[in-house]
């Protein structure tokens, strides 16, 4: 079902994703190395996920969970990022967003959140 989501992104957009993936930011860095590999309590995350015409910065398909680090950038996009989240939303996807200094200077803190909203996506 939310795998199918997918399936068919458009090859443009899979091209960026691997660019960014090749030049993530040092908060994605950092929470990469606590997510990758089933490294949070089992639960399996994929980086620069492409969606449609977005390139999730996380998601983790068992739980429908998207995580997106915002950056100083995203104070002037607040419209945008609330549209792409409400089409996340309407796909089923539950999205938890982080500022690059929470990821940084909180990292115990964000994983904490992340790990409940984890448990609480699975006991639904």
């Amino acid at each position: 079902m939310t795998n199918r989501l997918f399936t068919y992104a458009n090859p443009q957009i899979t091209a960026n994703g691997r660019q960014l993936r090749q030049n993530m930011t040092l908060a994605e860095q950092r929470l990469w190395r606590h997510l990758r590999g089933k490294r949070l309590a089992g639960y399996k995350f994929r980086r620069q996920q492409p969606l449609g015409t977005y390139i999730l910065d996380f998601v983790c398909l068992e739980a429908k969970l998207v995580i997106e680090i915002d950056g100083g950038q995203h104070t002037e996009q607040t419209a945008y990022d609330a549209q792409r989240t409400r089409h996340l939303q309407q796909h089923g996807l539950t999205v938890l967003r982080f500022w690059n200094n929470e990821v940084l200077q909180q990292t115990e803190a964000v994983l904490t959140a992340i790990l409940h909203k984890l448990e609480e996506q699975n006991a639904q």
